[in-house]
């Protein structure tokens, strides 16, 4: 069998390339999938060295990940660097526990790559609530026009806008609208951290921050905070920004 050598050209710079790849299919698994499945599945120096070559390409790829989030975190530095190593203990944990579900509708490294995102993410999440000061300022509504996108030179208007939107917040929002919203927008609560707190996922704080931030701009254009319809305000359709 050939060395099994971990395709680094395929995970690209933040794996992007796994997710696109798929290597496998009706026809059976790719050559490098399937010998990735002998290799982990056999015993002895065979297993041992094909797992110590699933993680370094698993470290490889949690480095690359954590670098694409670097600007949502302030890690750095020897504590980086063991969040990493965690990273790709557990995930590497995670594929050969789970290594009898895979059903090869993929290349065998983009299936890995999922258990590294999810472990990049539970970390950095848990490591917003471990650290010892997470002190929350009712002073960050007076900054809140600026982050949902509107900056009135005034402070008048500007805190009257504040009030407003809070108005609106407490108004117009379902209770984990309300939440979700406060917690991003108003005391900046990186998304993997609310994901954790709530036992949710990011697709599903996705949704309810799209929907809450629908509802304020329309409740805001009603009352002539915003330019007219949510249309004229900037927005397209679906409650997104236009360029």
């Amino acid at each position: 069998m050939a060395p099994i050598d971990a395709p680094a050209a395929e995970c690209g710079a933040a794996g992007g390339g796994l997710a696109a790849g798929s290597g496998a299919g009706r026809a059976g698994p790719d050559d490098e999938t399937a010998q990735w499945l002998l290799a982990l599945g056999g015993a002895g120096p065979v297993r041992e060295l094909a797992l110590a070559r699933l993680h370094d390409l698993l470290l490889r790829i949690v480095r690359a990940e954590l670098g694409r989030r670097a600007g949502r975190h302030a890690i750095t530095g020897p504590e980086l660097d063991d969040l990493a190593h965690q990273s790709a203990d557990d995930a590497l944990l995670a594929v050969t526990a789970k290594l009898g579900q895979f059903r090869g509708e993929s290349r065998f490294t983009t299936w890995a790559y999922k258990f590294v995102v999810l472990e990049v993410s539970s970390k950095l999440g848990r490591h917003f609530w471990q650290r010892p000061a997470v002190v929350f300022d009712a002073a960050d509504w007076d900054q809140l026009p600026d982050r949902f996108g509107t900056s009135p030179a005034d402070h008048a208007e500007r805190q009257d806008l504040a009030a407003a939107l809070r108005r609106a917040v407490e108004e117009e929002l379902t209770e984990r609208q309300r939440r979700v919203f406060v917690a991003i927008v108003v005391h900046g609560v990186p998304l993997d951290a609310l994901v954790v707190q709530l036992g949710s996922s990011r697709n599903a704080i996705y949704k309810t921050m799209f929907d809450a931030r629908r509802k304020l701009r329309a409740a805001l254009a009603a009352k002539g905070y915003l330019a007219g319809s949510p249309q004229e305000a900037g927005l397209d359709g679906r409650g997104t920004r236009r360029s």
